[in-house]
């Protein structure tokens, strides 16, 4: 793989930083779900923010006939979001991530990998992804999504990297993409 399109992907999976309000948890972990509700793409695709809790969260998608693939069953792309985006809010809801955006920086995933058992062809699936690494710049986190019959569909990893407001803002996403990508490579 060249390492521009690495760097495309890295580009592309930024984590949208979000306006905190004072150090209250609670109203922290509820803007977080607002967060979530407003963006288009998530609203898009059906979405929607189960629970947030720090280290942990819990996000469903609705099975329907405008997210499959040709046969019928849940694309797996969706299924990817799901355990995307779950890993992501998992992190940003502990403190060390709260204190990253809260001073303007944000996450970058450097690495998604994704699982299928299962194919979806009705109901909801929903997607419970807990953080199992906090390094300085590296996090870690798992997702397994289940169907509404409480089986396995499929499992899921992440990884993301620390990204400050200075990294951010110096030179754009394209060296952003670059700056995580060297972070992770050591």
């Amino acid at each position: 793989m060249d390492r521009g399109a690495c760097a495309h992907h890295a580009r592309d999976r930024i984590i949208p930083r979000v306006k905190l309000p004072a150090p209250d948890d609670r109203a922290y972990l509820e803007r977080l779900q607002e967060n979530a509700e407003e963006l288009s793409f998530f609203r898009l695709i059906g979405l929607q923010v189960v629970d947030i809790q720090p280290g942990r969260s819990v996000l469903s998608i609705e099975h329907r006939d405008d997210l499959t693939q040709p046969v019928g069953i849940l694309h797996g792309g969706v299924t990817a979001t799901l355990i995307d985006t779950g890993i992501a809010y998992a992190l940003l809801a502990r403190d060390e991530c709260r204190e990253l955006v809260g001073a303007g920086g944000s996450l970058v995933a450097v690495d998604l990998r994704v699982k299928f058992f299962r194919p979806v062809s009705r109901g909801a699936i929903t997607c419970t992804s807990t953080v199992t690494r906090m390094g300085r710049r590296i996090l870690h986190g798992e997702s397994v999504v289940t169907n509404e019959e409480g089986k396995e569909v499929a499992r899921g990893d992440s990884t993301y990297t620390t990204v400050t407001r200075n990294e951010y803002t110096k030179g754009g996403s394209e060296s952003l993409a670059t700056s995580a990508l060297a972070t992770v490579k050591g």
